[in-house]
Formats: C-alpha cells, sequence, structure tokens
C-alpha cells in the first residue's frame, strides 16, 4: 500500500514537473512569435500596444507602429492613387528580429546565427535573412492608402544586410492595371552601407476598408 502512494506520488511530482516546463516553452514560442511579427508588421490588439516603444498608427488599417519604424507616402486617399505615388518604410533589423524569424520561419541557416561559422564564409559575419529583409516591401505595401493585398513579387537580391543595419524599402506605382489592381518597382536598401540590396516588382489589389 505504501508502495502504490509513493508511485502515485512520484507520477504526481512528474506531472507537475512536466506542465511547468510546457508552459515555459509556450510562454517563449509566444514572445518570438510576436517579436517576428514585429519585424514587419505592426502589434496586433492581443499584443501589448501599451508598451513604451509603440504609438498610435496614422493608417486605419494598421494598428500600432514602434517609435523605430519610419515611413513616409505621397498619397492618403485610396480614390487618389495613381502612377508614380510611393511609400517608404525604414527600421532597423536587429539580432531580436533575426533570431525571432528563425523561430518562426524554421530558417535556423547558422549563418543567420553563428557568428563563428559565418566570420568563415565570403560575408565575414552574421546576415539578416533575405527573407526577413524582402519581407520589408510588406510593411511599405501595407502603408497605402486602403487594404492592400499582395498578389506577386519578383526580387532580385544584390547584397547582405548585416545584423543591426538599418535598411530601407520604397515602393513605387509605375502600372494601374485596372480593376483596384497596380503594378509596382519595389527597392530595398542598406541605408548604413548606402547600397541597393533587393530590386524587384510587385502587383497589388487595392480594396475598400471594411466599415
Amino acid at each position: 500500500m505504501s508502495h502504490q502512494n509513493s508511485g502515485g506520488s512520484n507520477f504526481a511530482a512528474m506531472t507537475n514537473a512536466w506542465t511547468a516546463m510546457t508552459r515555459t516553452l509556450l510562454q517563449s514560442a509566444t514572445a518570438a512569435n510576436r517579436a517576428a511579427v514585429s519585424a514587419m508588421l505592426p502589434a496586433s490588439e492581443d499584443t501589448n500596444c501599451a508598451d513604451s516603444d509603440s504609438v498610435p498608427a496614422s493608417i486605419p488599417s494598421i494598428d500600432h507602429s514602434s517609435l523605430d519604424w519610419q515611413f513616409d507616402r505621397t498619397v492618403d486617399d485610396p480614390d487618389q492613387i495613381s502612377v508614380g505615388d510611393t511609400v517608404t518604410f525604414e527600421k532597423v533589423l536587429s539580432d531580436e528580429d533575426v533570431r525571432a524569424f528563425a523561430h518562426v520561419s524554421g530558417d535556423t541557416n547558422r549563418l543567420h546565427l553563428d557568428e563563428g561559422f559565418a566570420a568563415d564564409t565570403r560575408f565575414g559575419e552574421r546576415i539578416v535573412h533575405g527573407t526577413l529583409v524582402s519581407g520589408l516591401i510588406s510593411a511599405a505595401l501595407a502603408r497605402l492608402p486602403g487594404l492592400t493585398i499582395y498578389l506577386s513579387q519578383d526580387l532580385e537580391f544584390s547584397g547582405p544586410v548585416g545584423i543591426g543595419d538599418r535598411v530601407s524599402a520604397r515602393v513605387e506605382i509605375v502600372e494601374d492595371l485596372g480593376n483596384d489592381q497596380y503594378r509596382l518597382e519595389t527597392v530595398i536598401r542598406n541605408e548604413d552601407d548606402d547600397a541597393t540590396v533587393i530590386n524587384g516588382e510587385a502587383v497589388v489589389l487595392i480594396d475598400d476598408l471594411p466599415e
């Protein structure tokens, strides 16, 4: 009888330990997911929007923006969008952004995460994931007036981005395709190196915002 009680106590202790460990892992994964999303998009309402590094955004389709982010656009009314209009979005791509993106995407290439490994590559240092860098195009497109929906994107990578570099994404409408669809030139520059690192074209659909 005493042996059964001891076994039950051991089982309960193991269960409690497993529960605590699982809760910690889930909390860590959630924090990483939020960090990765914030690298490209503003925080949603279920994140901590009261943080001191967030401010209310001036665009109805975007809840909040980081104080470190910068953006500029030439048109505010979706009915006035025309060829030549531009949006530029700029931010620093930090080590936290890179590690969170690796966790969420599963791209754990050592070139992005391991200093010693990266030092022996052609780059001589860790660099930001190309997909994370190109994600700034999506952030710029999100700041067009209206509700922007990505339809396609072509990209050509011409240079790396180092950890901690400030990067800008500029999108320019180059053709009105009709039916609220537009073709855009998309360019990403490493502002610290004063160099273009990605060129491409995108096609988007711009819907009216829901009531």
